[in-house]
């Protein structure tokens, strides 16, 4: 048995922490990279059920799974945690075609050239935030 260059993320704090990081969106996948303080090369995958039921899902996070097998250990950026996000038409996309997006988004994380942050435009609002559908007059009853 090898032992792995990386160690996996599995507590959902570090994936909230790395979302803070810098962000590399691709058409398979967003790739989320932050410097974790020392803790050493690791990586986590999340595909949400937007993508597909659990077959799907479970086919694009074993492709996702061997890409970072192969592409880590020579490309990944030292103690950070790398993040994939899967996107929908990750699953159907050619895998050499993955590996090339992986391996030139893991080159912009290394320049530091991150995608502009995502707008927040549909995102919920917290508690005590005002918003136009909190402020509107309720609809009357059997209506």
């Amino acid at each position: 048995m090898t032992i792995s260059p990386y160690s996996t993320m599995t507590k959902r704090a570090d994936f909230v922490a790395a979302n803070a990081g810098l962000r590399v969106a691709r058409p398979g996948f967003v790739l989320l990279a932050k410097a974790n303080g020392g803790q050493g090369m690791r990586a986590g995958i999340t595909v949400t059920k937007k993508i597909g039921n659990a077959v799907v899902r479970n086919r694009m996070k074993r492709r996702f799974r061997a890409l970072l097998r192969e592409m880590l250990p020579e490309h990944g950026l030292v103690d950070t945690d790398h993040v994939l996000i899967g996107r929908e038409n990750g699953v159907e996309r050619d895998f050499t075609l993955l590996r090339d997006e992986l391996l030139a988004a893991l080159g912009r994380a290394q320049a530091g050239k991150g995608d502009p942050p995502r707008s927040q435009r549909g995102r919920k609002r917290g508690p005590g935030q005002r918003g136009a559908a909190k402020t509107a007059a309720p609809r009357a009853a059997g209506a």
